[in-house]
């Protein structure tokens, strides 16, 4: 790998007359995250042009996104989808959802870094001015990342927190909503997982059938994501895949972002529970949904 070869390569497919847009996807997938930050890096050092700004002036629409987004460092990228989901028009509560459910403690304390030093507030205080009652603890719980991420089940702990929230849901009339939170984002995967189990032997039912049918709306959608990280992160991605294509119309802003955040972290997963939950590939989910260059970078996202 050149960073100075690839620099120059990228320059050239832009230059001039029209650009080259298929020299561009070949070069830019084929490197990975931390290659493509040295290649911005060497570009202005030996060119004395910002490639992103070029590569904005000459690519549009969602192919333009897509590129822009593989060259945006993992947290930053983070960072930037939650500020758009809370200050475009309207509040994307999914894409708050999706990157708040499934990320690590760690990728959190830097997601509120960065996002701090971006934008000159807090994470949080942007949350709460967009969102709102149970939904907005949620959302702030989850952007503390503060879960337990050890490996230790305590059995006995486990069967009360099964029980306490069968008393929260279920059983009574009304549900007490809090107690779902705190249980669910603030345990361990683990215990969680034995926590599930529990529940099913005590309610004779599902805990996500449960959260259905106890709650609606953003709170529903958020908790469901926290028991579908907690069991399969693959999974809970590739469900928001085929959502983002199934019926009329594209959801791009959950294509792109999924395509872009997981492809080198955990795609490979991605694609096989796809397949296994839907009976068709990723790949030619893909190819039937978008056109073009957008579907040819795609495509090569998908490769993993």
């Amino acid at each position: 790998f050149s960073a100075e070869q690839e620099a120059h390569a990228l320059r050239k497919a832009m230059k001039g007359f029209g650009t080259d847009e298929d020299a561009i996807i070949e070069i830019l997938t084929k490197l990975n995250i931390s290659q493509r930050q040295q290649v911005l890096i060497t570009y202005k050092s030996s060119i004395g042009r910002d490639l992103i700004d070029d590569l904005k002036s000459e690519l549009s629409g969602n192919f333009e996104r897509v590129i822009v987004g593989m060259m945006t460092p993992t947290t930053i990228y983070d960072v930037h989808e939650l500020r758009r989901a809370m200050k475009g028009a309207g509040t994307d509560e999914g894409c708050l959802i999706e990157i708040l459910a499934s990320r690590t403690n760690e990728e959190i304390r830097l997601i509120n870094e960065n996002y701090k030093c971006q934008y000159g507030c807090t994470l949080e205080e942007d949350i709460v001015s967009d969102t709102s009652s149970l939904f907005r603890r949620v959302l702030v719980s989850l952007a503390t990342g503060n879960r337990d991420e050890g490996t230790y089940v305590d059995e006995a702990l486990a069967q009360q927190d099964a029980q306490c929230l069968y008393e929260a849901g279920e059983k009574k009339w009304g549900t007490d909503e809090a107690k779902f939170m705190t249980i669910l984002c603030a345990r361990n995967r683990y215990h969680l997982l034995r926590v599930f189990d529990a529940y099913r032997g005590i309610a004779n039912k599902d805990i996500t059938d449960s959260i259905k049918s106890e709650m609606s709306g953003d709170l529903e959608d958020a908790l469901l994501a926290v028991v579908k990280c907690v069991r399969n992160k693959p999974a809970y991605f590739a469900e928001r895949l085929y959502k983002s294509m199934k019926g009329l119309g594209t959801d791009d802003n959950t294509l792109i972002r999924v395509m872009v955040s997981r492809s080198e972290i955990d795609m490979l997963d991605i694609r096989r529970e796809f397949l296994t939950m839907y009976g068709k590939s990723l790949h030619s989910f893909i190819k039937g949904d978008c056109s073009g260059d957008y579907r040819k970078v795609l495509l090569r996202l998908c490769g993993g």
